[in-house]
């Protein structure tokens, strides 16, 4: 399938990058946490590609980052436990499972589920990409099973084919992936990542 192209963090090449993700590519992209690899949400073609491209599990759903608290609104309902916890987290690593409300996104995303998983990432190369894009599928580049990657010269060395673009934005501090809590119901955490479950339990109690 061979490695796309490759593009500098610049405004103009995040823009390119855009375009692509607009016209159904899948482009490989730094955040604060983990380089990612996305699409656009509402695009079936091109979800059922991540899934190919990382040899994921079409049973296992796929997180959205998206622009904003305001844009994350407009396909989830986070409610007041899931606003306070954007207010808090939100640029950053915490993932946010809730109710999904756009009924236009690719069921794949879901894989059946009738919840979505959003975060607001902070890192400024993927926030200018978003700013264009405003959602993009938020997995990791990485062959489903294998560890996450911390740069762009790692990406290049794994496995991973058949992307369109890949943003060099350097290497991300973190390389951990990001937490993931559920505010359907009873707010629980999924998995425990960059934000510990201690801090996000002093925020909204026990959990």
């Amino acid at each position: 399938m061979g490695k796309g192209q490759i593009f500098q963090c610049s405004e103009d090449a995040v823009a390119s990058c855009a375009l692509v993700v607009n016209n159904g590519g899948v482009v490989v992209y730094p955040t604060d946490t983990i380089y990612g690899i996305g699409c656009d949400p509402y695009n079936d073609l091109a979800v059922k590609r991540i899934f190919a491209i990382k040899g994921r599990s079409e049973k296992k759903p796929l997180p959205i980052l998206t622009y904003s608290m305001q844009d994350a609104e407009r396909i989830v309902s986070l409610g007041r436990i899931g606003r306070m916890l954007g207010e808090r987290y939100w640029p950053g690593a915490l993932t946010i499972v809730a109710p999904k409300i756009d009924h236009r996104i690719s069921p794949r995303v879901m894989a059946g589920s009738s919840s979505l998983a959003v975060r607001i990432p902070a890192h400024n190369c993927v926030l200018l990409l978003l700013s264009h894009c405003r959602y993009l599928v938020g997995t990791s580049a990485n062959l489903s099973g294998d560890r996450a990657l911390k740069s762009a010269q790692e990406v290049l060395n794994s496995g991973l084919e058949g992307y369109d673009a890949l943003i060099d934005g350097g290497t991300v501090e973190k390389g951990i992936e990001s937490t993931i809590v559920s505010v359907e119901g009873k707010p629980k955490i999924l998995r425990e990542g960059a934000i510990k479950t201690r801090e996000i339990s002093d925020l909204i109690g026990p959990i």
